[in-house]
């Protein structure tokens, strides 16, 4: 992973001519408790503030347009990246355009870039415990596959973002229960603890899921947002705070 002081950039072998990065909480003009750079609007920051530090992240960036900010509300829906009078109601976007930044926004949740080797197909998904046991990455891939085939699943680049830690993200034994029902594949994503509770691997639970989609080719997921406080956002840790955006474009 390559380091920045504002961003990171994934390190995975994607073409050429596509572009990925993920903002840290740093570089922004938003205060406590979204210190600093906030480019959320939905959790209660200034809009002046959260409009400000989403330009500072496109001229940081130097992406090619605004990106294709969405309407997150924990779900399977994936859409075509694309100017909207409000956010479309998603939590994954796809493109083969050039020039065309897709965006999620996270807070201990996962994100998830995938591009494919020949540099034509991109998508961004945010995957929370709802979203991966309702199949959103299952969705995502679908829909790449649609909007242009796509040979063999081994043709696709996944990179796993920041998100919370296989130590620190508790679940409920409803939750563990519901993701083994589907499949027992997930039993080795969670670990029994001593107050009946479970500790989630969010990292593998994705990489389960894409594994049993033939997709091999995976990035990432080595970070915790929750314990890496000085980098990363964490609702879990502070509620009221705000997000990190990954974004992915292609020339």
């Amino acid at each position: 992973m390559s380091k920045n002081k504002h961003w990171l950039v994934p390190d995975w072998p994607a073409p050429v001519n596509i572009h990925a990065a993920t903002t840290l909480r740093t570089g922004g003009v938003s205060k406590e408790p979204y210190l600093s750079l906030n480019p959320a609007t939905h959790v209660n920051d200034l809009t002046e503030r959260v409009l400000q530090n989403q330009k500072i992240i496109s001229d940081m960036l130097n992406l090619p347009a605004d990106p294709i900010w969405l309407d997150q509300i924990h779900s399977n829906r994936i859409v075509k990246a694309e100017k909207t009078a409000t956010p479309q109601q998603a939590d994954a976007s796809y493109s083969n355009e050039s020039g065309v930044v897709c965006v999620v926004m996270t807070a201990d949740c996962l994100p998830l870039l995938i591009c494919s080797k020949d540099g034509k197909k991109i998508a961004a998904i945010h995957a929370g415990w709802r979203g991966l046991l309702s199949g959103v990455i299952s969705n995502s891939i679908s829909e790449l596959a649609c909007v242009a085939p796509i040979a063999k699943p081994t043709d696709l680049l996944v990179w796993l973002g920041p998100a919370i830690g296989p130590n620190c993200f508790e679940i409920s034994v409803e939750v563990c229960e519901a993701f083994v029902e589907k499949s027992k594949h997930y039993e080795k994503a969670f670990k029994l603890q001593n107050n009946g509770k479970y500790l989630a691997d969010i990292y593998q639970l994705a990489k389960i899921e894409l594994n049993t989609l033939g997709i091999i080719n995976i990035y990432g997921g080595t970070y915790c947002t929750m314990t890496e406080k000085d980098r990363f956002f964490s609702y879990r840790k502070n509620n009221q705070t705000g997000r990190m955006a990954t974004l992915i474009w292609k020339d």
